[in-house]
């Protein structure tokens, strides 16, 4: 099976990482012959992680590579689309494949969609509040990782869904006995995701008055969530982020309940788990899901609930060795790569012979 795989990103940018790049040597072992055609480099993943506008020309080259790809898509069995095929377009590029006969898996972690039809220009939200729903329909197959955006794509009438959750290599995780000392109150992330860790600002400085935590933020690159607070803001990377996270006694996800949020997958929280650690969120979208109260961690609603876990679960080693577990035997039943990746493979090969 030939199938040709356009990511947004290269494996910096972690959407593509997380949805696309992992799956690749399991797939390849099944003799899926996949040519990854990611539509923006790692430079432009680094100027938006940074804050940076990308120049307009490195933009255009993008599309315009990319239209020479689409150019000999006829090749290959199945196209395996990352949210869109032109991000900001008309969905122009989807219902020419679809003309030509070519079946497309199209996959979604977040609620794109949002971003044209919540807009604040009404000519926006004129001209592409309904391209994802197109798109959707058009596809052989949409993918979503949560409730949520199955909901959007059966509103859509897609012909087919099928839910797949963001997933870990439960290879490259494991869980490290934290030797005793300051409890380290963990986030793991990146910069445009940040800002959420200041929402439960009075709730981390009443804790640290109370116990002395240490705050700790993986990825969160120049913005400063919690200007003048005393944290450790360290430098993300694929490499180490495993041992980062090891070194936290419990793993956090503060989040507004907004409609972009409710489009998440908890990558993070899947992290934490999967490393044995508790964890605590707030009770959005797929984090219920994910999160199982008291079992796996606490779902906290108002600063009140976040200083009641936070402290109780730095005062109870046991429990969060308990939580630890259970959470670490939740990822690999259900969040793991090597569970996911059959799954996927079969999503492929079905939509291939479409």
């Amino acid at each position: 099976m030939q199938v040709l795989a356009l990511t947004r990103y290269s494996s910096l940018g972690s959407s593509s990482r997380i949805r696309f790049y992992q799956y690749i040597p399991y797939l390849a072992a099944c003799g899926v012959k996949l040519q990854v055609a990611p539509l923006l480099n790692d430079d432009y993943v680094r100027n938006l992680y940074a804050g940076k506008r990308p120049s307009s020309s490195s933009v255009f080259r993008a599309y315009v590579t990319r239209i020479i790809k689409l150019a000999n898509s006829r090749s290959f069995d199945l196209l395996w689309i990352e949210k869109e095929v032109f991000p900001w377009l008309p969905p122009l590029a989807e219902s020419v494949i679809t003309g030509l006969g070519i079946p497309y898996v199209v996959d979604y972690d977040d609620a794109v969609f949002h971003r044209y039809d919540l807009h604040d220009n009404p000519f926006v939200r004129a001209l592409l509040g309904g391209s994802i729903d197109t798109i959707m329909r058009c596809a052989t197959t949409v993918v979503v990782g949560n409730d949520y955006l199955a909901e959007r794509a059966r509103q859509a009438k897609a012909h087919k869904i099928e839910y797949l959750p963001s997933v870990v290599d439960i290879n490259r995780y494991s869980v490290h006995e934290k030797t005793t000392g300051q409890f380290r109150i963990g986030w793991i992330g990146s910069p445009l995701n940040a800002p959420y860790v200041g929402l439960i600002r009075d709730a981390l400085d009443e804790v640290s008055k109370q116990i002395g935590a240490r705050l700790v933020l993986v990825g969160a690159g120049d913005q400063d969530p919690l200007p003048g607070m005393e944290k450790d803001v360290i430098p993300w990377s694929e490499d180490s982020e495993v041992a980062h996270i090891q070194s936290f006694d419990v793993g956090i996800m503060p989040l507004p309940d907004g409609p972009f949020e409710q489009g998440k997958c908890g990558y993070k929280l899947i992290q934490y788990m999967a490393c044995g650690l508790p964890v605590i969120a707030s009770p959005v979208g797929v984090n219920t899901r994910i999160v199982e109260q008291g079992k796996t961690g606490f779902l906290a609603s108002s600063n009140a609930d976040w200083v009641q876990a936070l402290v109780m679960l730095s005062k109870d080693a046991g429990m969060r060795s308990d939580l630890g577990k259970a959470g670490r035997k939740k990822v690999e039943q259900d969040y793991s790569l090597q569970v996911a990746a059959p799954r996927l493979e079969k999503i492929l090969t079905e939509a291939a012979s479409h």
